[in-house]
């Protein structure tokens, strides 16, 4: 006769809200589209994705839907030269796409350092053999992409540490860096990208201090 069955400890975590579940995946989409060019694969999914309800009241909608129909038209031979040309360059980018370029305040604690030390507080951190720094856009999106839905194996966080980080850490300079992309000669697909963007940290924004 065989003895009681050994079991692993499980936790449990509370689901995620259909709202903040979609929140979660902008921040992944964002966090890829400037962690590198968009691959075949993610223009695919993303020219495939649905258009949005759009009655000219509503900017988001509008956006991403040009995000949307930019994506079902984009070349990523293309993709790969205008993100190479506006985010990397030789010798300087078009447009930086680090907190520490946009945050020059001369008191200030460094924005990487305080980005380092949040993320510590956090229990997270920059992984293995990664090349993106902490204060990287695409890295602070990811972060928030945690902060909203947690992981397997960890909770999503309040929002008012999620509050705390976006107010911190994006949103002193996320829009002027989106102006800039816009503005650019250089950005064709990325001036939508940098539109939806812009438009949807200001959501993001104006939800969490309500909250």
């Amino acid at each position: 006769m065989t003895g009681p069955m050994e079991t692993s400890p499980v936790t449990l975590h509370a689901m995620v809200e259909e709202e903040d579940r979609a929140r979660a995946e902008f921040y992944a989409l964002l966090g890829s589209l400037y962690a590198g060019p968009p691959d075949a694969a993610l223009l695919a999914a993303l020219g495939a994705s649905d258009t949005w309800t759009d009655d000219g009241d509503n900017p988001l909608a509008s956006a991403w839907n040009r995000l949307v129909l930019a994506s079902r038209a984009m070349d990523v031979e293309a993709a790969e030269q205008e993100y190479t040309d506006l985010f990397v360059g030789v010798g300087k980018s078009e447009c930086n796409l680090h907190a520490s370029y946009w945050i020059r305040e001369a008191a200030a604690v460094r924005p990487l350092v305080a980005v380092r030390e949040d993320l510590a507080a956090l229990g997270l951190g920059r992984q293995g053999g990664s090349t993106v720094y902490e204060d990287h856009l695409a890295a602070l999106c990811e972060t928030m992409r945690i902060l909203v839905a947690g992981t397997d194996d960890r909770p999503s966080a309040p929002v008012a540490t999620q509050r705390v980080f976006f107010e911190r850490r994006i949103a002193p300079w996320v829009f002027a860096c989106c102006d800039a992309i816009r503005q650019s000669s250089v950005a064709n697909y990325y001036a939508r990208v940098g539109e939806f963007t812009s438009l949807f940290m200001a959501v993001e924004r104006d939800s969490l201090a309500i909250e």
